[in-house]
């Protein structure tokens, strides 16, 4: 086992440990302590044997439920390499630096109109903004404390049902079933988000917590990818087709998904591939470091990012090959794309492809909760 962090040391101690949810009836197999919740355990999509405590209760890790924002020159305590999480949403953009997510793991936001769930799960890497909204009413969210399959498990205020993170679909309590809207997001080098987006809003430091936001809570997690270390309360054997902590983009559709692992990117940084019945491009831009493995973010090593399009332009399918820094370029027009999807030379320049709906987290949580997806291998 490789070197945890104070908070997952915790986690370590107490993971597993039940409480008076365990037994007969309701909760019969839930192993997680019911203390306080009014959620109707009756009703679950899942087994909730498969539902254990991550350690902290619920809310030990805060939402950020009042966001604030600055400009971009005062977001000065952000390195150029650090991962960030930007959304855009009527010409603006908003940037989530995952060095405040990762001590928060959601933000409830709105954002030009729209209630937002901005969610960061370190374990499985995996980083999804949702839309608030449910059959007419907007939700708060937190986290539980539970995990299932090593993915964070949150909880909304209105009726206390539990929600995986992974998917948006409510799993446990009464609005078991219903499913979240996902929210395009991308997650890009500071230096890029300041570059592309310098009207943007970023998410501030001063969070009404007393967080080390210079410091990693998750010293050391991220494991060489020649390592095949089985991931932090994952009981199911790691699917082995890659190595459990290979990041890669994965692209949901239906039951599946389509995924290209970065270990392809690195060498083959524009991949084509079908998501479903969906062309895509997927791009891949180095200068990106990990959230998860030194003390602190800005000494992490490197990892890169990636974008995912629709290829199909104006009713025609675009062919892309690499152009360097992270650029694509497409053989019809010879015009030359960003890693936002946006041609900045060219006959197209100044269009824009449409973002594809992704996640970049780890190959055993794509895998844990959906076993059928596809790896798209050269």
């Amino acid at each position: 086992m490789r070197t945890l962090a104070p908070l997952l040391a915790l986690a370590l101690l107490v993971a597993g440990c039940g409480g008076d949810g365990a037994g007969s009836g309701a909760t019969s197999g839930l192993r997680v302590s019911t203390e306080g919740w009014k959620t109707d355990f009756a009703r679950h999509s899942v087994p909730l044997g498969e539902i254990s405590s991550g350690g902290p209760p619920r809310d030990g890790i805060p939402p950020i439920d009042e966001p604030r924002f600055v400009g971009v020159e005062q977001a000065d305590f952000l390195d150029d390499r650090e991962p960030v999480l930007v959304v855009e949403q009527d010409g603006r953009a908003r940037a989530y630096p995952l060095q405040i997510l990762v001590w928060h793991e959601i933000v409830n936001d709105d954002f030009a109109g729209t209630p937002l769930a901005v969610t960061y799960c370190p374990l499985c890497n995996s980083a999804l903004v949702f839309d608030r909204r449910v059959d007419g009413r907007t939700l708060r969210f937190g986290t539980t404390g539970n995990l299932r399959k090593s993915d964070l498990v949150m909880w909304d205020d209105a009726t206390e049902s539990w929600w995986q993170q992974l998917g948006g679909e409510a799993i446990v309590g009464e609005l078991t079933g219903a499913r979240l809207t996902p929210v395009p997001a991308q997650t890009l080098s500071w230096a890029d988000v300041r570059d592309r987006f310098p009207a943007a809003e970023v998410l501030s430091r001063d969070t009404g917590f007393d967080r080390d936001y210079s410091a990693n809570p998750y010293l050391d997690y991220e494991a060489p990818r020649s390592v095949d270390e089985q991931p932090f309360l994952l009981e199911e054997e790691a699917d082995d087709r890659l190595p459990a902590k290979e990041r890669v983009v994965a692209v949901r559709h239906g039951e599946g998904a389509t995924v290209v692992p970065f270990s392809r990117l690195e060498r083959e940084p524009v991949v084509q591939a079908q998501a479903g019945e969906r062309p895509i491009v997927v791009a891949f831009k180095p200068g990106v470091v990990s959230a998860l493995d030194s003390a602190a973010i800005s000494d992490s090593a490197e990892v890169g990012t990636a974008g995912v399009f629709d290829r199909r332009l104006d009713g025609r399918a675009l062919t892309f090959e690499a152009a360097g820094d992270g650029r694509f370029r497409d053989r019809q027009t010879a015009s030359t794309w960003d890693i936002t999807g946006r041609a900045v030379e060219g006959e197209l320049r100044g269009r824009r492809l449409e973002p594809v709906i992704h996640d970049q987290q780890f190959w055993f949580a794509v895998a844990a909760f959906l076993p059928a997806a596809e790896i798209a291998h050269p």
